[in-house]
């Protein structure tokens, strides 16, 4: 059972890897994209805003999967070492987190202004 357990955490760690590469990678392709876009001075910081969001939630997402693993690698293994390991990566989510959440609510204050002026 410890070794299917160990097999499932492997997995889930290649998972959030993928993940966060995943959106690492269509980050900076919508990034060029966008800086490309100012030769045509259609350059758009709003869009610079959403794609770090959009990262963001995909870094985040992968750091979800990450605590799973390591909740399952603790429950096998239990050391301290793993407990510092799983209480730092929990900590780096929620700060993460906190400070996404923070950043969505601004722009969602800048942007019901702006829908608001838009439609007068």
């Amino acid at each position: 059972m410890n070794v299917i357990l160990q097999y499932i955490s492997q997995i889930i760690s290649y998972f959030s890897i993928a993940i966060i590469c995943y959106g690492a990678a269509l980050g900076l392709l919508k990034f060029i994209y966008n800086e490309f876009k100012r030769f045509k001075h259609s350059f758009s910081l709003a869009k610079t805003v959403q794609i770090k969001i959009e990262v963001g939630y995909y870094l985040l997402l992968g750091l979800e999967f990450l605590i799973a693993s390591d909740i399952i690698d603790t429950i096998l293994h239990p050391s301290f070492n793993d407990l510092g390991i799983l209480g730092g990566t929990v900590f780096i989510r929620t700060s993460l987190s906190f400070f996404l959440n923070k950043e969505i609510e601004n722009v969602a204050q800048h942007k019901a202004p702006e829908q608001a002026n838009n439609q007068l």
